[in-house]
């Protein structure tokens, strides 16, 4: 158990670290940081962690344009893409369970060019 929260601190972390600064362009790298802690529940369906939620809802805050939106749009449809577990129901309920809306889905087959803010 204090292994798993060694492990939990450091993905904070990183999601921290990789957050974009106000003025800044969202990147596939901070989109997939702020998601993956969600795989679990994205493949698995249940309940998301208190840490995907914070994922989520800093994911949320940083779409702040049509332009964030649609970058991030490609970046969590590639990241879907490649989970062939990825469970689509858990994937849409997500943001509402976390109690955010991101205003994009995570899904391998959206058409990105389509989101708007």
């Amino acid at each position: 158990m204090k292994g798993f929260a060694v492990i939990l601190l450091v993905v904070v972390a990183i999601v921290h670290m990789f957050m974009a600064k106000p003025g800044e362009a969202v990147s596939c790298g901070q989109v997939e940081s702020q998601i993956s802690p969600c795989l679990t529940y994205l493949s698995q369906g249940g309940t998301p962690t208190a840490a995907c939620c914070s994922g989520v809802k800093s994911l949320s805050q940083s779409l702040q344009n049509t332009q964030d939106r649609q970058t991030a749009c490609g970046c969590l449809k590639t990241a879907a893409s490649r989970y062939p577990n990825l469970k689509q129901d858990a994937a849409s309920q997500l943001p509402t369970k976390c109690g955010v809306t991101i205003g994009v889905p995570i899904s391998p087959t959206v058409d990105c060019s389509k989101i708007s803010l």
